[in-house]
């Protein structure tokens, strides 16, 4: 069963595209196999890919197979079609495709390389089915006989490792080995042939490769014995040498071989040709003449290293074909046409900035591979750089410092080092080494301003955001990474910490509780910026946080002021007031400031809405006109004091006001506050009904007196007061009732003194008295009201009396 390998797939960073990632897998892997999820991967959301527009573009491009398919859905890629590494990489030791994803809405690119894996999938192959030798019978052991070598498409330990000749009892294999070690199979004649017994031989040359299992791959070698033709053809020398320039033009004539052979006819005639055992690629380089020997230039010579080894096999034209080999050593001899050749041994980058002068950056070697004065190097670096050469030995040079180094100035330097050689004309190369500077801690962070004021609006919920600072540090890492503190003052016997907070990365200021601005009008602070350095370097910066005023607070009304119980104000009117009598003033405050403590004064209710005015920004209530008849003697006002915030509050207070002319005349009105709101909802109701009953109730009195004054009879008790006394002359008129219920009013005039002698108001009184002017008598009165009356009453009495 054939296995598949599949690599695990490696994220790799790239500087120039967003993500490159790699995958491995192995050739010939089938149709569908899953390769891995590029959207996980690359840390995208698969989800985003169709409607990003997610597609594959590279792998060669063209209209070739599509190796490998994205599903945009999940963002999976799979094998498209099976890949043949020997076919897209042919002898290449790695094999790679890359492709680029192309994402839209933003435009991104990311990188994707898919190694493709070697598998043993070939077996090593002969150029040929089937390769011919003649030998001649009379050919003792030992003689050797070149074998074609098999190749196999497949790299490293899966190429061809070893042969193996199937059992002969006149042959045998041996390997032997190039001048640049690859090796390669020899027939070797291990017993006499004897063409009589067996005319031809027929052996399976077998090439076996590293794989597990092992392939292999064969080829006939046919054996034909040869009856004539004993000798073989002789070259004059062994070794032949040859020297050429290595610019020598195509065709420029190298050497001349030259083989006889003592047979004569076919069998002396000779034909030159490269044998199996020199590589192709030297047989590149130069042609041999079959019929001459002569050896030309065949291709260019340039980079060759000297003395090239190539193996010159002479063979005749007898029936028995015999050969002979020579060795042909060509030494190609120098121009200046190599530049000198710059290799970096040693590169220390990054280097730190408060290097010393003289540091040792990068170590050197310098050569070129001509000899002579054409391989004699010259170095030279720009003068404006701070750095500069020194020769160490032979090859080899020291970059050093040569000035001092600032990363936040130059953080990065391209050192271009220009080698010329001596020759003529002399060539020269460039090599460009990029040395980055490394950070040290030198710059504290650093703020755009060093103060800041901030505005803040009081009952601000806590945790919200109030401003961010920022400042910068042109170090890197962890010397340019800034975190942020605030430096702790005492805020009316506080810590700052109790007021605010700072997120230490960010450099956000938090408000730990919410600001009053009653309490707190503004306070100053320092926030520090620190760098991770070692040591660690900051600087403060000074904000000045502003309180701003909200409209959080309500008026509240300081006259006039209502009692504890709950009772309402009364101020006391003289009935004869005129329009623009100034009643009282509303006074009242408000804890904010600025327009939220603007405040207005409105006439929210009234009994008599157009009995009084009150002035919107005094608070002073006057009467609009004088009290008619009609109207009562109490009037009720709620007043509304507004401050002017954008979203305004106000407060009321309710103000009962009597119309008298005196205390006393008021005490009635002022005892009898409502118990209730429900009451002036029904005050026109009760009115009436107290107006009819209190009508009813006069009518009855005169009628009665009217009856008690011609009868002349003993008066009843309760009716002394109306009749003239004999003795004292007193004459008392009758009581009345006036006004609106439930106030009543009596009235007591003596002959003597010819004066009032009571004026009172009380609510629901009931009085039934004999009253004799000029005798003591006792008043008894029914009351309903509150206890402070009998003083009052008390204080009546003793005026009666008197």
């Amino acid at each position: 069963m054939r296995l598949y390998l599949l690599a695990c797939c490696c994220l790799i960073s790239s500087c120039g595209a967003q993500g490159q990632v790699e995958y491995a897998i192995a050739e010939e892997t089938p149709r569908g196999a899953p390769v891995g999820n590029v959207a996980r991967d690359l840390g995208l959301e698969a989800a985003a890919l169709p409607s990003r527009k997610g597609r594959l573009v590279g792998g060669g491009g063209g209209p070739g197979p599509a190796y490998f398919l994205l599903e945009a859905a999940s963002g999976a890629l799979a094998v498209g079609e099976p890949v043949d590494r020997e076919a897209i990489c042919a002898l290449q030791p790695s094999c790679a495709l890359s492709y680029e994803l192309v994402l839209e809405n933003p435009l991104e690119l990311h990188k994707l390389r898919v190694r493709i894996l070697d598998v043993n999938d070939h077996a090593p192959r002969f150029p040929l089915a089937e390769y011919h030798f003649s030998v001649a019978e009379f050919l003792a052991a030992g003689a050797r006989f070149a074998l074609p070598s098999a190749h196999d498409p497949d790299e490293g330990p899966h190429g061809v490792q070893s042969y193996a000749l199937s059992p002969d009892p006149h042959f045998g294999l041996a390997m032997q080995t190039r001048g640049d070690g690859s090796s390669y199979p020899e027939l070797v004649l291990e017993r006499p042939l004897d063409r009589e017994r067996q005319a031809t031989h027929r052996l399976a040359l077998t090439a076996l490769d590293g794989g597990s299992p092992a392939r292999s791959g064969s080829t006939q070698v046919l054996v034909t014995v040869l009856d004539t033709n004993d000798n073989a053809p002789a070259f004059e020398h062994s070794v032949y040498r040859a020297s050429i320039p290595e610019d020598s033009p195509l065709g420029t004539p190298v050497t001349q071989l030259r083989a006889t052979d003592p047979d004569e006819g076919a069998n002396g005639e000779v034909r030159y040709a490269f044998s199996n055992s020199t590589p192709a690629e030297l047989r590149r380089l130069f042609r041999l003449d079959p019929q001459s020997g002569e050896v030309r230039v065949g291709a260019a010579l340039d980079g060759q290293t000297p003395p090239l080894e190539l193996f010159v096999e002479a063979r005749d034209r007898g029936l028995f074909g015999l050969s002979g080999l020579a060795k042909l050593l060509v030494d190609v001899r120098d121009v200046n046409n190599h530049a000198p050749e710059i290799v970096v041994t040693s590169l220390s980058s990054p280097v730190p900035e408060d290097s010393p002068l003289g540091t040792v950056i990068a170590l050197l070697s310098i050569t070129d591979r001509d000899p002579g004065e054409n391989g004699r190097v010259i170095c030279q670096l720009p003068t404006q750089l701070p750095f500069q050469l020194k020769s160490s030995f032979d090859s080899y040079y020291s970059l050093v410092t040569s000035g001092l180094l600032d990363r936040e100035r130059v953080g990065e330097y391209n050192i271009t080092l220009t080698a010329s050689d001596l020759g003529s004309p002399p060539m020269a190369s460039q090599r460009t080494l990029r040395l980055q500077v490394a950070d040290v801690n030198d710059n504290p962070p650093r703020f755009l301003t060093q103060r800041r004021e901030v505005e803040v609006a009081e009952n601000n919920p806590p945790g919200a955001s109030l401003f961010h600072v920022s400042a910068s540090d042109p170090d890197l890492g962890e010397n340019g990474r800034v975190s942020y503190l605030l430096r702790d003052i005492d805020i009316q016997g506080g810590a700052l910490s109790t007021y605010l907070a700072i997120d230490a990365q960010a450099g956000t200021v938090f408000a730990k509780a919410a600001f009053d601005f009653e309490r707190l009008q503004g306070f100053h602070f320092q926030v520090e910026a620190q760098d991770h350095g070692s040591p660690a370097l900051a600087s403060a910066f000074l904000v000045s946080i502003t309180v701003l005023d909200r409209n959080d607070n309500p008026p509240v009304i300081l006259f006039p002021a209502a009692s504890r119980n709950g009772s309402v104000a009364v101020e006391i009117v003289p009935r004869s007031a005129e329009s623009g009598y100034l009643v009282t003033k509303v006074v009242a405050v408000d804890a904010d400031s600025g327009h939220n403590a603007w405040l207005s004064f409105h006439l929210l209710q009234a009994t008599e809405p157009s009995l009084f005015t009150i002035g919107s920004h005094t608070g002073e209530i006057k009467t609009a006109r004088a009290l008619l008849e009609r109207e009562a003697v109490k009037q009720r006002l709620v007043i509304m004091v507004k401050d002017n915030g954008q979203s305004p509050l106000s407060a009321t207070v309710t103000l009962n006001l009597v119309f008298a002319e005196n205390f006393q005349e008021a005490l009635p009105e002022m005892d009898t506050q409502p118990s209730d709101l429900d009451y002036q909802s029904d005050l026109q109701f009760y009115l009436v009904l107290t107006l009819a009953l209190v009508s009813f109730l006069f009518l009855v009195t005169v009628t009665l007196t009217i009856i008690m004054k011609f009868q002349r009879s003993k008066n009843p008790t309760f009716l002394q007061c109306f009749i003239p006394d004999a003795k004292t002359g007193a004459i008392f008129p009758p009581s009345y009732e006036d006004g609106t219920l439930p106030y009543s009013y009596q009235v007591c005039l003596s002959s003597e003194s010819r004066r009032n002698e009571l004026t009172f108001l009380q609510p629901t009184v009931q009085i039934a008295e004999n009253i004799p002017c000029n005798v003591k008598s006792d008043i008894s009165m029914m009351l309903n009201g509150e206890n402070n009356v009998e003083e009052d009453l008390e204080n009546v009495e003793k005026r009666v009396v008197d």
